[in-house]
């Protein structure tokens, strides 16, 4: 299976899975499990699982830590949702 690998702060090398990456950009963009569940057409469950092995190999508690850390390390892309889109008039 495919995976994203970077290094972290204490030089542990941190994989995360394609669908865990999937789940946890999901997630980041504000949806619930439920609705992260729906758009990759899983079980509520399974999205639950892969957020607890997310956060197993993040070293994190919830949700808000796992995307700053996954953040901090690249696995993905900080793209805030908040305010005018860059290029729109004020």
């Amino acid at each position: 299976m495919p995976t994203t690998t970077r290094t972290d702060s204490g030089g542990r090398a941190v994989r995360l899975t394609k669908r865990e990456i999937e789940v946890l950009s999901l997630i980041a963009q504000g949806n619930s499990s439920k609705e992260a569940a729906d758009s990759l057409y899983v079980s509520k469950r399974t999205v639950d699982f892969h957020l607890a092995n997310i956060y197993d190999k993040l070293q994190v508690n919830n949700r808000v830590q796992a995307f700053r850390a996954a953040t901090r390390l690249g696995l993905i892309p900080f793209e805030p949702t908040f305010g005018p889109a860059r290029g729109d008039a004020a």
